[in-house]
């Protein structure tokens, strides 16, 4: 039997990179997912990807009533959730003293007020015994370069899992974090790595974790699969670094 067969999952951000490897995996193990993203295009495309009957809902985390409109979606089409896993986010790596109020706001908009509200909003949906996964940062434990608004959104996650874990309790519903370290994805790009700059960037980025190379999103995503499975099922308010050692180096 397949690990997840059954099983309703949500997956934000679920367009690209991490999100769509994970989203992709849970569908395989049989799931029935549903993903979101801000953009109609890369969403029909990560659909399309995933496979499974997949579905997409088109959206930003930041709005309050987006969260409402994808819980109703799940409790119509399925009758509720069992898995919900907040991925989506932005990054603008910049000096503090280079940070606008706005990009400020943006950040944690999506980053730290999405989270909070989707699970707010998606509890009362979910099937008693469900399973939350957040997905943190490496950043948010250890100190890069520029990344200190980014890390701030990040450093949330932990706090938010602690203590929903005591207040989910009644329902036995698990949460956990997951904090990824340097993941070869497309947010390379979105960084202002240029193709030409690539493999010096990698080579520094290996230098300095410890299995030698960056993660791929599929490592990611494997640990992301135990955590909500029935493997995990003793496992609850942990925050599992998939960082090749990185945040002991």
């Amino acid at each position: 039997m397949k690990k997840l067969e059954g099983k309703v999952a949500i997956v934000t951000g679920g367009n690209s990179g991490i999100g769509k490897e994970t989203a992709k995996l849970f569908a395989a193990n049989g799931a029935q997912v549903i993903v979101t993203a801000r953009r109609q295009d890369a969403l029909d495309a990560a659909v399309l990807d995933i496979g499974h009957e997949a579905i997409g809902i088109r959206g930003d985390v930041a709005d309050l009533e987006h969260h409402k409109y994808v819980a109703s979606e799940a409790k119509r089409l399925f009758g509720g959730v069992d898995i919900y896993v907040a991925n989506a986010a932005v990054i603008d790596l910049k000096p503090s003293n280079e940070v606008t109020p706005a990009e400020f706001d943006h950040h944690f908009a999506i980053n730290t007020r999405g989270v909070f509200f989707g699970v707010q909003t998606i509890v009362p949906s979910m099937h008693d015994g469900g399973s939350i996964l957040l997905t943190s940062s490496l950043a948010a434990t250890k100190v890069l370069d520029n990344h200190a608004v980014y890390a701030g959104t990040k450093a949330a996650m932990s706090a938010f899992a602690r203590n929903w874990v005591k207040e989910f309790k009644s329902r036995k519903i698990r949460v956990n974090v997951i904090s990824p370290g340097p993941v070869d994805t497309e947010i390379l790009a979105k960084l202002g790595v240029s193709e030409r700059e690539r493999p010096a960037f990698l080579e520094a980025m290996a230098n300095m974790i410890p299995v030698g190379r960056l993660g791929q999103p599929m490592e990611i995503a494997n640990a992301a699969l135990f955590l909500v499975s029935p493997e995990a099922s003793f496992v609850n308010g942990v925050e599992l670094h998939v960082d090749g050692g990185m945040s002991i180096a």
